[in-house]
């Protein structure tokens, strides 16, 4: 009697988040949280309005030490950012998760969320709030970068200085850019404790997508 054929092993799929996307995620939430709180104590040695930020919650302990906090952060958000970038426009990731969005969408999405009528029962797909939010973080951090150069080297970038209307002008940009950061880090964390799969996604990879011809399983 024939014996059967040692059945193959089976194929697993991509991992729902790539091990390059989630290791340049959680690096650049480090250098966020380095580049915000130390920025706090900057803010506090000049600040723009009548409110500074509580010394508890600020990194660097005096404006030397913040400054050298922050342009720490600053080098690891550049070199990780750019990496980011890269892979994802390299991989066609961007495009195929970020894209379509339009005004029409979006708001149609926002007001299912509201209704509680928002289905996420694909990971794998993000809605058009959530494309429209990254897209706008994305866009929000690479004007942070270019204002806090003309904070950084306002002499060694004058066209720029001009382009963001000046150097006061400059530090208003950089200062709402901050607000605005911390507002989306914010709402994202909401987000992933209310999807918690989301999280876990984003620390182990998620579930994996089965490749094509791949049976699925009874």
């Amino acid at each position: 009697m024939k014996a059967d054929p040692t059945p193959p092993l089976p194929v697993r799929g991509k991992p729902l988040q790539p091990l390059w996307l989630r290791a340049t995620h959680w690096i650049n939430a480090l250098a966020v949280l380095i580049m915000v709180m130390s920025g706090w104590r900057i803010y506090d040695a000049s600040p723009l309005l009548d409110v500074t930020f509580p010394a508890g919650i600020t990194l660097g302990g005096w404006l030397g030490g913040a400054l050298q906090w922050h342009f720490a952060g600053m080098w690891l958000f550049a070199f990780n950012g750019l990496a980011y970038l890269l892979l994802n426009l390299s991989t066609g990731r961007l495009v195929r998760r970020l894209f379509p969005v339009t005004a029409r969408g979006v708001l149609a999405d926002a007001r299912r969320a509201l209704a509680g009528r928002l289905a996420h029962a694909d990971p794998s797909r993000y809605n058009q709030v959530q494309r429209a939010a990254y897209l706008f973080v994305i866009l929000d951090l690479v004007l942070l970068g270019l204002s806090g150069l003309v904070l950084w080297k306002s002499v060694q970038f004058p066209l720029l200085r001009e382009l963001l209307g000046g150097y006061e002008a400059a530090r208003w940009i950089h200062f709402c850019g901050m607000a605005a950061l911390v507002t989306f880090a914010l709402g994202h964390v909401v987000m992933a404790v209310l999807v918690p799969r989301s999280l876990l996604a984003m620390v182990t990879g998620g579930p994996r997508s089965r490749r094509p011809g791949q049976e699925t399983a009874s």
